[in-house]
């Protein structure tokens, strides 16, 4: 199905792009005008752009609706400083509630009920309820049209970061990612909840390179049973592996004896088997596997 993004009414095109540009993590937002009103507002156009020096972007859109600027826009054009909090499960409907449209001069933090800690640098409250506190300086506001849901984009340099120390690792060097329970935005009313349960991590060859894909043996390349995902991981070697002489595997043995007179099908249950330590991430394993079919084959 071909969309036309630019053809479509506003509202829908937000929604196929909202949909489909997902999850995206979300920047709650604290500012604050010249006459001391403080707003509160969740944002997910956001991100990490920078580390050195230390930029996030987030973007207050004009309303797809009514075209109207945010008032989180608004109070950093009169005080560039704002605090961004990280949203995690255990305040989401909070930070949703403080979304609403609420008139100018309206606290989100009464609202909402959340608690208001004072900066150490900026002049917005921080949200004590976060466990991850950033308190920026906005060092632009870059507009994007000025038309319905035109972006507006605020780049902020962290300062500094507060971090509950209940999401510490155990050597408190650094987050654990497992203890900070993100929540993600997605299209329409759907969000995400990041927890122990749905994360995995992914090797990534920073200190060497991978062979490749297009490296990998011809058998195992072609291969009807391993996915894109699975080659992909075998790929990530700095050398094709060679076959371990000490290696010894019952059902390896089985599967050659049980299905010597069928190459087809004795490759197939190979590559099935790899596959289990593939999932597992156990790799070197799964070589041995492979490169013993191979050999026999």
């Amino acid at each position: 199905m071909l969309i036309h993004i630019q053809e479509l009414k506003g509202t829908e095109r937000q929604g196929w792009l909202q949909h489909a540009i997902a999850p995206r993590p979300i920047a709650f937002a604290s500012t604050i005008d010249k006459q001391g009103n403080v707003n509160l507002s969740p944002f997910s156009f956001f991100n990490l752009f920078s580390t050195n020096p230390a930029i996030v972007i987030f973007s207050p859109t004009r309303s797809v609706r009514e075209n109207a600027v945010k008032h989180t826009l608004l109070n950093v054009m009169e005080v560039p400083e704002v605090g961004i909090h990280i949203c995690t499960t255990e305040m989401v409907q909070q930070v949703s509630l403080s979304s609403c449209n609420y008139p100018k001069g309206v606290d989100e933090f009464v609202k909402a009920g959340f608690t208001k800690q004072k900066a150490t640098y900026i002049q917005p409250p921080l949200v004590k309820e976060s466990p991850v506190q950033m308190e920026c300086k906005v060092l632009e506001i870059k507009s994007l049209g000025d038309g319905p849901g035109a972006g507006q984009l605020v780049i902020a340099e962290v300062i500094c970061m507060h971090v509950a120390e209940s999401i510490l690792n155990e050597a408190r060097t650094m987050i654990d990612q497992r203890k900070l329970h993100h929540v993600s935005r997605l299209g329409g009313d759907w969000y995400a909840s990041i927890n122990e349960q749905n994360l995995f991590t992914v090797a990534k060859p920073n200190a060497h390179l991978g062979i490749g894909i297009d490296a990998l043996p011809i058998s195992i390349r072609n291969s009807k049973i391993l996915t894109g995902n699975h080659l992909a991981q075998l790929a990530n070697v700095s050398a094709l592996p060679e076959i371990d002489a000490n290696f010894n595997d019952d059902k390896v043995k089985n599967i050659i004896q049980y299905y010597a007179g069928s190459p087809t099908e004795m490759e197939e249950e190979l590559h099935q088997y790899a596959k289990q330590f593939i999932d597992k991430n156990e790799i070197d394993k799964a070589w041995q596997i492979l490169l013993t079919g191979t050999d026999v084959l």
